[in-house]
């Protein structure tokens, strides 16, 4: 059929993008030379494909996508749930046979370049299509126009007045990386506070030092195809051994910092960091859309050009909404005083003591256009839902620095303990999904809060996360209450086609954070093992009852180890049984052993399924607290993690990027050039020079 190569491609200002190119090859039964083939299906109609001789069907296209032939017919069904069948259909009308009803089994044979089956791979291919329909009609190109960065409310500090804020260690922990296919030499790493290690030259992966165990991170959206800098937004503790009363609301200084990963070629650095007096940071989201201007955009002083709108949930029962400017635009003026733009609080203005509901630990932000609804859960069980640009007098009070302060417009008690995790339906936001430490998880249609649509007890959910398109959530467990051999990762549908829950992948320790990719298909989750593990979904539109050999859709992307120092490359040894950090960090350092993710030929089965040695880890040294897949088409196969260790690395899934997708975004930046002309350019300032900011 054709050879398959995996090759990088050099995009605009640098960026690489990694393609599955291929030249066309001739269709054996029919002698097209166009790498596609048309038939016409006579008989077979309805959902069996059963109906009268002689009917003529819409025609089904074969195409050749990465040396597989792909069936396509005309559209003729709904995604189920929530989605509507439109969304299914690409520019040309059509959609896979796989997607419609008529069609029980996609029609892919063969093996695909990364080793996947094409029947795993297929619905990958469409998901590009879908979430780009998608989010075209559901997502904005600007919102909160009163909402942007000034120089007038922000302000630098000092190195003595900073001091308070930082996290307490100033290296990591030692530390090796071994990759698989790759002869390691076993070098030992130490980074310094907020510092990188340079990318590595053929499998791009990007690891920095922030100082302390990582709790809350969040990518900051950019609207597709303007190949703009990428952003991270994260909170760290202060301490290695720190914690938190989640009874009590409670105060002190906490650091937010926001990290420049460039293009993700150069080597990462810390843009700016805002301190604030609120407590630890429990979680934090970015505007979906609208929130993004071009850096270069002209800004009458003193207001800046915006780089997104970013809430977090404090520990004092506080969301705070920043505005972040760029960073070139704040390092322009000197003279700064750090503000966000508003404090959302629960109660009223005549009852307005945040104490009542306990700390906020979830947030989300609306999906939809105009994104004006931000949702959070509290340790009571109480759901609170603001409307952001409110003119109401009783919802919306200025205060006397010129922030606004903000009441709910809507609460209800969602569960009898804390809520854990709080999501909205991204193609519906009348529906929201709720996980709490009563082990129950709920669905809610906002337009009748009496009672859930659906309630199901099953576990201690720890976070969740709903996939797109699919009328369900994929959710990660705490093992404590889990049956043997049942803790991991679950899809659980939503109750509106009634399937059963679909066993992702197991796990043999608590999975803290759970992160999903719509463009890819895929979720990504870590666990206390120290392990990071990916899977491709199959098509939940369909009952997942029958799916064949599930663990041949995930694969590790990297595992995480403690080792003594002496043997970091060799034999691993039994792990300490301390359980403080300074006495783990003494004599043992951390080994990560990495997935090859670029690798052009075809992964053997063993390989792919994730065996971990051993039984659970000691210590927390090793936990991945926070995994985030990027959001933006630009960065779309890249995965973020962070854990205990306060080492964040960055990781390319460069084997689940399609050909359609690559299409897909040079159409993106085609269309984003001519709209706004010259694209943004990566910051110029260094790491040392961006300087922390604190909120008054």
């Amino acid at each position: 059929m054709g050879t398959h190569l995996l090759v990088p491609a050099a995009g605009q200002n640098g960026m690489h993008f990694f393609s599955l190119q291929q030249p066309l090859c001739s269709d054996r039964a029919s002698g097209l030379s166009r790498g596609s083939r048309t038939d016409t299906a006579l008989g077979g109609g309805g959902r069996g494909g059963r109906g009268s001789m002689g009917r003529l069907h819409p025609p089904v296209v074969w195409e050749v996508w990465g040396g597989v032939e792909v069936c396509w017919g005309a559209a003729s069904g709904g995604v189920g749930g929530l989605a509507e069948g439109r969304e299914l259909a690409g520019a040309n009308g059509m959609v896979p046979a796989f997607s419609c009803a008529q069609k029980s089994k996609p029609q892919c044979r063969g093996l695909a370049p990364n080793g996947f089956h094409n029947s795993i791979m297929a619905p990958v291919w469409k998901c590009p299509s879908i979430t780009h329909s998608l989010r075209d009609r559901h997502y904005s190109p600007w919102e909160f126009p009163d909402w942007l960065p000034s120089t007038r409310k922000w302000t630098f500090l000092s190195e003595s007045e900073c001091a308070q804020y930082l996290p307490g260690e100033m290296k990591s922990p030692l530390f090796s990386i071994q990759r698989e296919g790759i002869e390691e030499d076993g070098v030992l790493y130490r980074i310094n506070r907020f510092n990188s290690l340079q990318p590595h030259e053929e499998r791009l992966d990007v690891s920095f030092f922030v100082g302390g165990p990582v709790w809350a991170m969040e990518w900051c959206p950019c609207p597709e195809g303007s190949a703009a800098p990428q952003y991270v937004a994260l909170y760290c503790n202060k301490g290695m051994d720190e914690k938190h009363s989640l009874a009590e609301l409670h105060t002190g200084p906490a650091l937010l910092q926001l990290w420049a990963l460039g293009i993700l070629q150069p080597e990462a650095g810390l843009a700016y960091a805002i301190a604030a007096d609120h407590g630890c940071i429990w979680d934090m989201k970015f505007c979906p859309s609208g929130a993004w201007e071009l850096p270069t955009t002209g800004r009458k002083p003193p207001q800046m050009s915006r780089l997104g709108l970013l809430a977090a949930a404090f520990s004092d029962g506080k969301v705070l909404v920043y505005s972040l400017p760029h960073p070139e635009g704040l390092l322009a003026h000197k003279r700064a005083q750090v503000q966000c733009i508003a404090t959302l609080q629960v109660g009223s203005i005549q009852a307005g003591n945040s104490s009542e509901c306990g700390q906020c630990f979830s947030l989300s932000w609306m999906p939809s256009k105009p994104h004006q609804h931000l949702a959070a859960g509290f340790y009571d069980g109480t759901v609170a839902i603001w409307n952001l640009p409110t003119k109401s007098l009783l919802q919306r009070v200025r205060q006397p620095d010129g922030s606004l302060k903000l009441y709910p417009f809507r609460c209800f008690l969602a569960h009898d303990h804390a809520v854990r995790s709080i999501e909205w339906c991204k193609v519906n936001s009348n529906f929201l999904v709720t996980a709490g430490n009563d082990r129950k998880i709920k669905f809610w249609d906002l337009r009748r809060l009496y009672e859930p649509i659906n309630s199901i007890k099953r576990f201690l959910t720890t976070e969740i996360t709903w996939l797109l398109p699919y009328n369900g959530v994929t959710v990660a467990q705490d093992n404590c209450y889990a049956s043997y051999g049942l803790c991991g990762i679950h899809y659980i549908d939503a109750g509106y086609l009634g399937f059963k829950a679909y066993f992702v992948a197991p796990r043999k320790g608590t999975v803290w954070s759970i992160s999903s990719s719509d463009w890819l298909n895929a979720v990504a989750a870590g666990d206390i093992t120290g392990e990071l593990l990916a899977a491709v979904l199959p098509d939940l539109a369909m009952n997942p009852l029958n799916i064949k050999r599930p663990s041949e859709r995930r694969f590790p992307i990297y595992k995480a180890d403690l080792v003594p120092c002496s043997s970091a490359g060799g034999e691993e040894e039994p792990r300490p049984k301390s359980r403080t950090y300074s006495e783990m960090t003494k004599e043992h350092c951390l080994r990560f052993q990495d997935t090859d993710l670029v690798q052009a030929a075809p992964l053997s089965p063993p390989s792919r399924v994730c065996v971990c040695g051993g039984g659970l880890s000691p210590c927390l040294t090793l936990l991945s607290r926070q995994v985030r897949f990027s959001p933006n088409l630009d960065s779309h196969g890249w995965l973020v993690s962070g854990g205990q260790s306060g080492i964040v690395r960055a990781h390319c899934l460069v084997g689940l990027t399609s050909p359609v997708g690559h299409k897909l975004l040079q159409e993106c930046r085609a269309q984003f050039s001519a709209m706004y002309g010259d694209r943004p350019e990566s910051p110029s300032a260094s790491p040392a020079e961006h300087g922390l900011l604190q909120e008054q």
